[in-house]
């Protein structure tokens, strides 16, 4: 067995862009600590140029975007941009691997198609005929490889044509048509995953995991503390401009009828009668121009089409890492659509809570978003932990009674780093250690035109390193300039 894997692995529960701008810090701790590296992806998202994936084949949301890109493509720094897929990073520096090869994939599954509908179709149509520049460099094996699945998608496309629905091919990721082709070819999304990875040549000691494998839609909804309840991972983070239909329809049933029924005459992937909400194409959104909700979110579920709440379980991939991890990593990143959605699912809470795993580390987010607010009440760092535990506990509802309480938090978060300074959640440090919770702050940078702070690479590193147990000499000289534990 490589020495890799020997060691207990280290779980990241990740998701979304901003944990994207992490992968090279988990890269250098799992280099350290010799050990596996698995990352957790949610599947629920139904925004972006998914959206029209999903509504035309169906299949998972968020793992077949742009986040798993993201995890298993490891770029040098002048290829890193904020979109990048996390498969992508995972690419290694090979000096055996061709780097203008290297470099030219990178670019190629990272690609998006223009947002203009008719020049997006025309550059598809290039890229499928290899008439296109992002082959250059790409070597025959590979690129017929890749085409292949190229050509088999367009096929499917075209097979699903009708007069009430054609596909909308704008700002499309090509990484994500890619892993759609594969998905359909191999009937497991788990399999497309595995043979982008290969085609990257991505090391074993890597893995990207979606949370459930599955070839169906899952979405879920939040309830908030006022009771209304908000349908699908989009509306719940970065909704749409609101119609004056969608206004009329949340006060007519009448109207929410004629909906359904008009919804019901295009025919793609959708069952007949499923919600309009999750209907809809989300291909544009913004995530600067946020409204707050009216009230703090209660809790997360996943639906099926109709709205009912449902009980998953997750990928027994997902578990059994867990039951041989050291170390658990909750990421940054949206809490209640890209964190929670996994550890809800069932199994997960169980695994987590396992007392054999020693670490269970939450890096703070850096500010509170749409979903941690309202700006009138902002999320503290114990409520972040709060909602973890909630999640957990409602993963084991059948082997607890209570959702949780103070005294068990400790089953699902042990260690929080964070970064302090205006507009960062609160912390108590002293509340935390009394429940048993390790606090570790580090320094931050700010990025010009930015009004947060983001997390410093080797201060993240060392602070995790400290948490896991490696303590570098040469890190403790300078230890308080970057923590303050």
């Amino acid at each position: 067995m490589n020495s890799d894997t020997k060691s207990k692995g280290i779980v990241v529960f990740s998701g979304g862009s901003a944990a994207n701008n992490l992968v090279d810090v988990f890269k250098v701790v799992r280099e350290n600590k010799k050990c596996h590296l698995s990352y957790v992806i949610p599947i629920s998202d139904n925004g972006g140029s998914s959206s029209e994936l999903i509504r035309v084949f169906g299949g998972p949301g968020r793992t077949n975007t742009r986040d798993i890109l993201n995890v298993l493509l490891i770029v040098d720094r002048h290829w890193r941009r904020e979109n990048l897929g996390r498969l992508v990073r995972l690419i290694p520096d090979d000096p055996d691997h061709d780097d203008s090869e290297k470099a030219a994939i990178k670019v190629f599954f990272n690609h998006r198609l223009p947002k203009d509908r008719a020049k997006a179709k025309e550059e598809w149509l290039q890229i499928v005929e290899a008439d296109h520049v992002l082959w250059a460099n790409i070597s025959s094996a590979r690129k017929e490889l890749i085409r292949s699945f190229l050509a088999l998608i367009n096929f499917e496309i075209l097979k699903r044509l009708r007069p009430s629905s054609t596909f909308d091919f704008s700002g499309a990721s090509i990484g994500n048509l890619f892993l759609t082709g594969a998905r359909l070819f191999s009937n497991s999304f788990e399999s497309a995953i595995y043979l982008l990875s290969s085609i990257c040549s991505v090391p074993i000691h890597t893995s990207v995991l979606p949370a459930v494998n599955t070839n169906f839609t899952h979405h879920i909804s939040a309830g908030l503390s006022n009771g209304t309840v908000i349908t699908g991972q989009n509306n719940i983070s970065h909704p749409s401009i609101s119609t004056a239909l969608d206004t009329a329809l949340l006060s007519s049933s009448a109207l929410a009828e004629a909906e359904t029924e008009f919804h019901d005459k295009i025919e793609d992937a959708n069952l007949p009668g499923s919600l309009p909400t999750l209907r809809k194409q989300y291909i544009s959104f913004s995530k600067t121009e946020e409204e707050d909700l009216p009230a703090r979110i209660e809790r997360i579920w996943y639906i099926n089409p109709y709205g009912q709440e449902i009980r998953l379980s997750a990928n027994p991939r997902v578990i059994s890492d867990l039951n041989s991890a050291q170390a658990i990593i909750y990421s940054i990143g949206s809490l209640y659509t890209s964190i929670i959605p996994s550890i809800i699912l069932k199994g997960i809470g169980e695994a987590i809570a396992n007392p054999s795993i020693r670490y269970k580390i939450l890096i703070l987010n850096s500010t509170n978003d749409r979903e941690t607010g309202p700006t009138s009440k902002p999320y503290s760092a114990l409520d972040f932990i709060a909602a973890i535990a909630k999640a957990g506990a409602e993963s084991r509802a059948s082997a607890v009674n209570t959702p949780t309480d103070k005294f068990a938090y400790t089953s699902y978060v042990t260690h929080l780093i964070h970064l302090a300074g205006p507009g960062t959640p609160q912390v108590d440090k002293e509340q935390l250690e009394k429940l048993g919770i390790e606090t570790i702050r580090v320094y931050g940078r700010r990025v010009e035109g930015e009004a947060f702070a983001r997390y410093d690479e080797k201060a993240l590193i060392q602070a995790l390193e400290v948490t896991l147990g490696k303590r570098d000499p040469r890190a403790e000289r300078t230890r308080r300039n970057t923590l303050e534990g």
